[in-house]
């Protein structure tokens, strides 16, 4: 059973080996697109610390800018930061505040875990580089998939079974969708894959 301890543990552990990862990229690796269409892996960086550097004010702040949008809000912000941060700064973000308390507004500490797991994945995936996130805890982001998360990510698995071939994990009812359980979870949060990631009929719907 997962306990709030081992969950901080996991966060701290993912972002301090995703700064580690960020510092080894190249400059053409930090301008290539990433899985977030229309942000490259430098705006994902950028996005993965706002929870650290804007405080509760300074973001209801921005958000009123937005006219209410937080995808706007969002987008803007990580643009800008990515436009202004070297890209040490934007690994060292990561790094230093590994232990930062942040959650997203909903979903608690396993939101947290999954903010951090699914955008390293939308770096390295898209990059091609052979990264597979520790398996607590991405069973900890399956265990976490609902009716509910997929609506709120924009999932749409309609007569789809996800089957993981590296994990005892399966979801949904339909014609079966293979792959491994990190790139399954990306398709829960709504994501599409580069080609020959994903393996049955329904694959096309959710390749790039």
């Amino acid at each position: 059973m997962e306990t709030t301890g081992n969950i901080r543990d996991a966060i701290a552990a993912e972002r301090q080996e995703l700064a580690d990862l960020l510092d080894g990229l190249s400059p053409a690796q930090w301008d290539a697109p990433s899985l977030c269409a229309g942000w490259r892996v430098r705006e994902v960086a950028a996005h993965m610390s706002q929870g650290f550097r804007y405080p509760l004010l300074r973001t209801l702040l921005e958000l009123l800018k937005a006219r209410g949008s937080l995808h706007r809000m969002t987008d803007r912000l990580a643009r800008a930061d990515a436009a202004t941060a070297s890209t040490d700064q934007l690994a060292a973000h990561l790094r230093d505040n590994a232990h930062h308390p942040w959650t997203p507004p909903v979903g608690g500490l396993t939101a947290a875990l999954g903010h951090d797991v699914i955008h390293g994945l939308d770096i390295t995936v898209a990059l091609g580089l052979d990264r597979r996130v520790p398996e607590d805890r991405v069973r900890t982001l399956l265990g976490a998939v609902n009716a509910r998360s997929l609506k709120f990510f924009g999932a749409d698995l309609t007569g789809v079974e996800l089957r993981a071939t590296d994990l005892d994990w399966a979801y949904g009812t339909g014609t079966p969708l293979t792959g491994t359980a990190q790139h399954l979870l990306l398709l829960t949060y709504g994501r599409k894959l580069p080609p020959d990631h994903l393996h049955g009929e329904p694959g096309a719907r959710f390749t790039s």
